[in-house]
């Protein structure tokens, strides 16, 4: 990974952070996407003790809006003559419904439309960079899960984990039609299930999912474990030109039924397409 500039989200914390200080032990220049300053301090700490001397970086954006993440890609794109590697790991899951700064159910606009929106600001620059990755975070959470196109918003009847289900569908259908399109272009693009981790997620959902959480992550693997596919996705020379397919313990494993589902993930590109314009338009 020497020389090479990695963009991730949700890296000040958890998985996303122990895979940025391991990449940056690897060689790799970080830049962090994230919205708290203090955390965003205290990782690049860390991750600059791993990899001293690398210029690592953080850009404040707030990824629920449409707006801020273009922010954060065009500002990326125009300062860097390469991204290597763009890990999208942010990720949230909310007890009750809220609505983004565009409109969107919350969970759909962090879990789905950041990881559409960014990649799409950084596509350029990626595929001018050689060879460059894409590594999605997903989840086993999207088995059992299937797409409502006349109600991606959850506006009917909303339940979080059944939206963050959704959400983690989106992630591998995404990745599975952005494969299909870079195709030839040099780009890879995976997906993984990191495993049940014992981090920080879910910690501000509220209600019910807030508190039995620290109760379910007592049988959790710690974040070091659960990192290691989107290290391995990141790095390896072992999948330097696998792409479209979703991992777990880095190994290809097969997603749920309807993640295989080419029409839907041809769908949703074009609906998401439409709901970024749509943002883009109102801002």
């Amino acid at each position: 990974m020497d020389g090479k500039v990695v963009v991730i989200t949700g890296g000040t914390s958890g998985i996303g952070q122990v895979a940025a200080v391991a990449l940056a032990g690897k060689g790799a220049r970080i830049i962090l996407i994230a919205r708290d300053k203090a955390r965003a301090a205290a990782a690049l700490a860390e991750i600059s003790q791993a990899g001293p001397g690398l210029a690592h970086r953080w850009i404040g954006a707030d990824l629920a809006s449409i707006a801020e993440t273009r922010r954060a890609a065009a500002e990326i794109a125009d300062g860097e003559p390469r991204v290597d590697v763009l890990i999208n790991n942010a990720g949230a899951l909310f007890n009750r419904r809220r609505l983004s700064p565009d409109g969107l159910e919350m969970t759909f606009a962090v879990n789905h439309m950041a990881y559409f929106v960014l990649t799409e600001g950084l596509r350029r620059t990626m595929v001018s960079s050689s060879p460059p990755r894409i590594v999605n975070t997903s989840s086993g959470a999207h088995r059992g899960a299937t797409l409502d196109f006349n109600d991606l918003q959850s506006e009917r009847a909303y339940a979080g984990f059944r939206a963050y289900g959704r959400s983690k569908l989106c992630n591998i259908l995404f990745t599975r039609e952005l494969a299909r399109r870079l195709e030839g272009s040099g780009v890879t693009a995976n997906c993984l299930h990191p495993g049940f981790v014992a981090t920080r997620f879910a910690a501000g959902s509220g209600g019910l999912i807030q508190a039995l959480m620290p109760i379910a992550k007592l049988g959790a693997i710690n974040p070091r474990k659960g990192a290691e596919t989107i290290v391995y996705l990141a790095a390896s020379p072992e999948v330097e030109t696998v792409s479209g397919l979703y991992f777990y313990q880095c190994r290809p494993a097969a997603p749920s039924e309807a993640a295989l589902d080419a029409v839907a993930a041809a769908r949703l590109w074009i609906e998401s397409e439409r709901l970024e314009a749509a943002a883009l338009q109102r801002a």
